[in-house]
């Protein structure tokens, strides 16, 4: 029981860390039994938008749009229970982007209904590995592909990093089995899972000389284009990081001494599909992967703290796939850096920078985007105010630039 009851105070010491919280301790966390070796926990966020962007299109009816809008980004509940050190359940649920064009005025549309991100059961196999099943984040690719929302150092997640969303999975989630576990330094997660059949491309067919179109398992059928298969790697030279859940944190504000290495993948046979002259559907795999760099420490004596990432992403969806300006075929670099300033006073200040290149095959051209913010931590992570300026700049069209500053509360 001594050793259940050191666990379980040393899973909630590891959180505490992880936010950078001088007021927050483990949060709420109910003991199921006297010892505190049984319990559940119950995390709650929101994240609150204002933003400002002179670029907005015209709306459907030819009207011009306003420059400042208001949106819910996030609003989550998750929870998870241990009853024995054997067995854990975590459910975890919300909702995503709610603004007025997604509203409905009796909160019955898309965009107003909570769903289930992730929903998984899970197995101990000895003190450092488990297995586990379910609609989990157990992703491979990279960092950022497993990144926690609750502790991002930037404003929001690099979108492209997050290169399955809606296309094999839903909202980065897959519903599959996985490993997870560590021998010492070295950390992995592998999973296989199912694709989705309904993803962004459900009503789209490829056509003769057009580019491949993730729609693999709708149209070749389950058995050749059912399965899909990642990892991530990593190698951590100072302070160990926990891999008790699969959300990576984004910034420890000086808790922490992380330098951390890692590689990943991700590949969907016959996960996208070209047509010929004649109307023949042929599959292509679909392969992504990715080597990145976290470096997470303290600077100096008078509570500073340095915060650097870097990623490159090799994606191919197949030949010439290009959806948007979110997903194609290609590469990406990104890079963000931020510093936590030593001041001398309860709230904390983190300005940063972020940038990134991506080459795009199917338009022989490149989009890059550059942003510039700064953090304000009133309590670590659980109580910020966040404002970032991005400018994207996609191949030949004018930028896109937007202000946005973000309120964030989580218990």
């Amino acid at each position: 029981m001594k050793k259940l009851t050191l666990f379980a105070g040393l899973l909630m010491t590891a959180f505490t860390f992880a936010q950078g919280s001088p007021d927050y301790g483990g949060g709420l966390k109910v003991n199921l039994n006297e010892d505190g070796s049984k319990y559940f926990r119950i995390i709650s966020w929101a994240q609150v938008w204002a933003q400002h962007n002179s670029d907005r299109p015209l709306d459907a009816n030819g009207n011009e749009q306003s420059d400042l809008n208001f949106s819910l980004r996030r609003a989550r509940v998750l929870m998870y229970a241990q009853v024995s050190k054997d067995f854990l359940i975590l459910t975890h649920f919300g909702l995503n982007s709610l603004n007025a064009d997604n509203m409905s005025p009796t909160g019955t549309s898309d965009g107003a209904q909570l769903f289930f991100h992730d929903v998984w059961a899970q197995y101990s196999l000895g003190k450092n590995h488990a297995i586990g099943g379910g609609l989990h984040y157990w992703n491979g690719i990279s960092r950022l592909n497993n990144q926690s929302t609750l502790n991002i150092m930037t404003l929001d997640n690099q979108r492209q990093a997050w290169a399955t969303l809606g296309l094999s999975d839903q909202f980065a989630r897959h519903l599959g089995v996985y490993a997870k576990g560590s021998f010492g330094k070295f950390q992995y997660r592998v999973s296989v899972n199912e694709a989705e059949t309904n993803n962004l491309q459900a009503g789209t067919t490829p056509v003769d000389g057009g580019g491949a179109t993730y729609t693999g398992r709708r149209l070749l059928g389950s058995k050749d284009a059912g399965k899909a298969y990642a990892g991530y790697f990593e190698y951590g030279f100072f302070d160990n990081e926990s891999n008790f859940l699969p959300y990576k944190v984004g910034s420890y504000l000086g808790t922490k001494k992380v330098f951390n290495v890692g590689a990943g993948f991700f590949m969907h046979p016959n996960g996208s599909v070209i047509a010929d002259a004649n109307g023949n559907l042929r599959g292509e795999d679909v392969n992504i992967f990715a080597v990145d760099a976290f470096y997470d420490a303290p600077l100096g004596t008078k509570g500073g703290a340095l915060t650097a990432y870097a990623l490159y992403q090799n994606t191919d969806y197949g030949k010439d796939f290009r959806l948007g300006t979110t997903y194609e075929t290609g590469s990406m670099l990104h890079a963000h850096l931020g510093y936590l300033l030593p001041l001398k006073m309860k709230y904390k200040l983190q300005p940063y920078i972020a940038f990134d290149n991506r080459q795009i095959d199917a338009i022989d051209d490149n989009a890059s985007q550059f942003g510039i913010g700064t953090n304000l931590f009133l309590s670590g992570h659980n109580s910020k105010l966040t404002l970032e300026y991005q400018s994207l700049k996609y191949a030949t069209s004018s930028n896109v630039n937007t202000i946005t500053l973000q309120a964030m509360i989580y218990l």
